[in-house]
């Protein structure tokens, strides 16, 4: 079976690429809902089907919604997978705006389709908005989602053709358990066995090999003995390793994502921690607004956040500077650290800062002495996120570097057009490795934090 520079090949790797976004976005609502609902719902005689289609789905409904929404916006950006895996017949609207900029430098052509892109993106958001809400993006939102589809005709469509849909799903899953009883009876004398736990592991381990097999591959390619990138490598060196550390080219990219990384992060986190303590704590008129503004990165395909920066910084002079850089990737860091710590603030007890008024401290000495003690390990994990997103950021380094300051992901990107050398499976051992150690160092601080 045929799988690359096809349709088929395209749409592995984007189902590949994607999936991680749409299991952490769900992750989160996921993990509020109570298991002990569906063990009530089985006692009363519901079987697995019906309890998860009655009862676990509705709750985490959200989540499923802001996962596909959040994907298909990045999706309708992507443009790495198809231009690698795909040939021209598999052209994303993306690869059209980067051919109409970089290629034959017609920014017109390209910012109307920039234009019409934007307009479906919102479009669909905006039916988001009317069905679930906004605010289930940022996880929150949990006990207005009713008044949400309530106050409008698309939400109480949207509810009808839910609750269809959701009594079909559990109808289906009735007949499916009375056949098993009637191939599987209950005896009194044997107890009942469940097939979901079963299918449960069997279809997340499947999921795992899915994602972690690239891995698997590119790992043993980065030390072959060969010239090419081929499967399965020939003999065992170092030598695409000593290639990679002895480039200048290489280490200049390096060293300059490194840098980008830690300034974007931090001027996101000037933004961000702040813009999150009022949303969490203050009662300010137009707060969908400004949630909508601060999440606007997550919601508006990166291709376009990138022509527009191109269009802005042509005319200021700062294509090709860093600093234009550094603002680019923390325009789209923004969006994580006001999630991550808004999570974190839904947990922080405020008790602790009434009893320190009470005891005399200001408000600034409270925050410093009192609140950020408490909430270091969630800002690290906001600063961590912040960093690996614009460590891994491709699509703003392409636009407004103007191949002048390359950063590490534009070194694999060209190495991967023109070179396709051991080289790049080395640099991408070394990138696997790094930004796995940072998300998961951001993850513990951040389950760590939720614990105050």
């Amino acid at each position: 079976i045929k799988i690359i520079y096809n349709f088929t090949g395209v749409m592995i790797g984007m189902v590949h690429a994607l999936t991680p976004l749409a299991v952490m976005t769900m992750l989160s609502v996921m993990e509020t809902i109570d298991s002990n609902l569906q063990k009530a719902a089985r006692t009363l005689g519901a079987r697995g089907g019906q309890a998860f289609w009655r009862i676990y789905f509705p709750l985490s409904l959200p989540g499923v919604a802001a996962g596909g929404l959040l994907v298909f916006i990045t999706a309708l950006g992507f443009f790495i997978t198809p231009a690698l895996l795909g040939s021209g017949r598999e052209l994303m609207i993306a690869q059209l705006i980067i051919e109409q900029v970089e290629q034959l430098l017609n920014w017109s052509f390209a910012g109307a389709i920039a234009l019409l892109l934007l307009v479906t993106a919102l479009i669909v958001f905006y039916f988001y908005d009317r069905l679930l809400g906004m605010s289930t993006l940022s996880g929150s939102g949990g006990a207005d989602r009713s008044a949400v589809k309530a106050d409008n005709p698309i939400g109480r469509a949207g509810q009808k053709v839910g609750g269809l849909f959701i009594h079909l799903m559990g109808w289906i899953g009735d007949r499916f358990g009375e056949v098993w009883d009637f191939i599987r009876p209950v005896r009194p004398d044997r107890a009942r066995t469940t097939l979901s736990r079963r299918v449960l592991w069997i279809s997340a381990m499947s999921i795992l090999f899915f994602l972690c097999a690239p891995a698997f591959f590119v790992v043993p390619v980065s030390f072959t003995s060969g010239g090419f990138i081929e499967w399965p490598p020939v003999g065992f060196s170092l030598k695409w390793y000593d290639n990679l550390f002895e480039s200048t080219q290489w280490q200049a990219a390096g060293i300059r994502s490194l840098v980008v990384g830690i300034v974007s992060a931090l001027l996101a986190m000037m933004i961000g921690v702040p813009a999150a303590f009022v949303l969490t704590r203050a009662a300010i008129p137009g707060r969908t607004a400004v949630m909508a503004a601060l999440l606007s990165p997550l919601i508006i395909p990166r291709i376009l956040i990138a022509v527009a920066l191109f269009y802005m910084y042509a005319k200021i002079g700062l294509v090709g500077k860093s600093i234009g850089l550094v603002l680019g990737h923390a325009v789209l860091a923004v969006p994580y650290v006001v999630v991550t710590v808004m999570a974190v603030l839904k947990n922080y007890d405020y008790r602790l800062d009434q009893a320190a008024w009470s005891l005399g401290a200001s408000k600034a000495r409270t925050l410093w002495h009192i609140t950020f003690p408490l909430i270091r390990a969630g800002l690290l994990a906001a600063f961590l996120f912040a960093f690996v997103t614009s460590f891994d950021e491709l699509t703003i380094a392409l636009f407004v570097t103007s191949g002048l300051a390359t950063t590490l992901p534009k070194q694999m990107w060209d190495d991967a057009l023109l070179k396709v050398s051991p080289t790049l499976a080395a640099a991408s051992t070394c990138i696997l490795i790094f930004v796995t150690s940072m998300i998961l160092l951001a993850e513990f601080l951040r389950r760590k934090a939720s614990r105050f």
